[in-house]
């Protein structure tokens, strides 16, 4: 059998500088990890296979595309040839250079996690057994990421093929694929063990117990352990480590440098000097053009605009930049624009007459736009040739691209003002309020729910649900509470997983390039075998026995 792609990397240094790597021995290992300088070492090492590199590359930036880009909450402009388009539009390749590089990765860091957890001794000192329990921290954190790219939900049967569980640094160990419900299993195994082991206080670049806790409370939830989910939520929540950003902070979460964010609980720690050059392909380039730098082609979809903008007051907007036009006087132009049955955007401008009447004209007919206050929000319409009333945006106009208007997502940019540099964030406190709110809803136990979902709503300065009487028209405390989940935790890689593993199907109706070509995915049941990727060609070729997705 010829040797899995499981090779190990280790970094000589992690901050500060170019991280150098190189292959080892066995003979090579001894001698590097015969203290607790050298697995130190090493471990930071496996931090830095983990965070990637100032070229976009490596397990996190690559986890963002695979699970960001099949979700609901983006809209490509155009189509490239980087293999990003094949996941943003479900026509997975087992070729796809994002998910080898995601496997890669993993299964790189995997085995430099597991060589200190082979030569570490338990017992021997806090700060050793602290050492010892990183590791455990990041091969779950790694498998439970890996496990949701290439397996079915846990929800949809733990008998379903996972990923191989690697559990030696031996490179010429190459287990077969384990199923979901195993390598589940060992992710909370290593967890359990990881928040045991670590007792020290470190900065949030750093696994600590709290992050060990937080995670948990997301793998128990997407496991169905409710309770457990909810009580490892309080545990991270009453630990007096975090705090909520204002709400006035929010919109500059990914702006903060991350040793000082409050609410951050765990993230990879990005450096200006070592993680960045120029940041065009970084994960914010793809996202926003800022200062010349970044593609800019990738924008907030229809759907997520449409949810986020119920309340105009919401502070979360601030992550969403539209890229409007002025006219030669420095003013914007006022719009109305709609959604053809084409899923395209049409944009006409308006005219205000001196006694407030605004109009636009579209095919040679002028219509007058009208509003109504629908819960507390105003509504745009017009009556169009026949009576029909025709509902319709009212803004100002925008630069497109491909008649797409870019309206630039900001979260994964600007960290310390520098254009594209971003630290990926792991676990935050918010997330906890939300685990919270989903399990409550799951135990039937509106109440507490929604207390957690208010704290959530009331930070981003919109209106609470002081009951179920109040919640929208048609609505479940668990649909409100995903709602959340999406407005809050957009573009940090959990929508994906928030649809399918809630057996719901991911709706892409809403304008993009998803949409076109022959058999657009208008809608992906949870069931579709595109939900997962392939696993990687390289890897089956390696070792054949490995049994391929459908």
């Amino acid at each position: 059998m010829k040797k899995i792609v499981f090779s190990i990397l280790l970094a000589l240094c992690f901050t500060g500088c170019e991280i150098d790597k190189f292959p080892y021995d066995a003979i090579a290992s001894e001698e590097l990890f015969g203290d607790e300088g050298g697995l130190e070492s090493a471990t930071l090492g496996n931090y830095a296979m983990l965070k990637g590199n100032a070229n976009g590359d490596g397990f996190m930036p690559q986890f963002h595309r695979l699970a960001e880009y099949p979700g609901d909450n983006v809209a490509l402009s155009g189509t490239t040839t980087d293999a990003l388009f094949f996941s943003y539009n479900y026509n997975n390749l087992a070729t796809s250079s994002r998910s080898n590089g995601f496997w890669t990765a993993g299964y790189k860091a995997i085995v430099g996690c597991n060589r200190i957890i082979e030569m570490g001794t338990e017992g021997e000192s806090a700060e050793m057994d602290h050492l010892i329990g990183e590791n455990y921290y990041l091969r779950a954190m790694t498998y439970f990421h890996l496990v949701n790219i290439y397996g079915r939900p846990y929800l949809q049967g733990t008998s379903n093929l996972g990923v191989p569980l690697k559990l030696s640094s031996d490179i010429d160990d190459a287990p077969d694929r384990n199923t979901v419900g195993e390598v589940y299993d060992q992710v909370v195994s290593d967890l359990l063990k990881a928040e045991e082991l670590m007792s020290l206080s470190k900065t949030n670049s750093y696994a600590t117990k709290e992050a060990a806790q937080a995670l948990l409370s997301r793998v128990y939830l997407y496991m169905g352990e409710n309770q457990a989910s909810a009580d490892y939520a309080d545990l991270v929540i009453q630990s007096g480590r975090f705090s909520l950003l204002s709400t006035a902070q929010l919109p500059a979460y990914s702006s903060l440098n991350p040793d000082n964010n409050s609410e951050t609980i765990f993230c990879f720690k990005y450096l200006e000097e070592s993680d960045y050059n120029n940041g065009w392909y970084t994960v914010g380039s793809l996202y926003a053009t800022i200062q010349g730098a970044g593609w800019g082609e990738m924008y907030a979809s229809r759907s997520y605009l449409d949810l986020l903008g119920q309340h105009p007051e919401d502070s979360r907007l601030g992550f969403i930049e539209p890229q409007y036009l002025t006219d030669d006087n420095g003013d914007r132009i006022p719009v109305v624009f709609w959604i053809n049955e084409d899923y395209q955007y049409v944009f006409r401008e308006t005219e205000e007459a001196q006694d407030g009447t605004v109009t636009f004209t579209d095919n040679a007919q002028t219509y007058e736009v009208l509003s109504e206050e629908i819960d507390g929000r105003t509504q745009y319409y017009y009556m169009d040739g026949s009576g029909t009333r025709k509902d319709i945006y009212r803004d100002y106009q925008m630069s497109v691209r491909n008649g797409y208007p870019k309206y630039y997502i900001l979260k994964c940019s600007l960290q310390e003002d520098v254009p594209h540099l971003w630290s990926p964030v792991v676990s935050r406190l918010a997330e906890m309020y939300l685990n919270k709110a989903e399990a409550y809803a799951k135990m039937g136990n509106a109440p507490e729910a929604l207390a957690s979902i208010n704290v959530i709503r009331e930070r981003a300065g919109i209106p609470t649900y002081p009951n179920e009487a109040s919640l929208p028209e048609g609505q479940s405390v668990l649909d409100v509470v995903l709602d959340e989940r999406r407005m809050e935790l957009a573009y940090e890689g959990h929508r994906k997983f928030d649809v399918f593993r809630n057996d719901r199907t991911m709706d892409r109706r809403y304008p993009g390039t998803h949409l076109s070509g022959n058999n657009p995915y208008y809608e992906v049941p949870p069931n579709d075998d595109r939900v997962i990727e392939y696993i990687p060609e390289s890897q089956i070729a390696a070792q054949p026995s490995l049994i391929q997705n459908d």
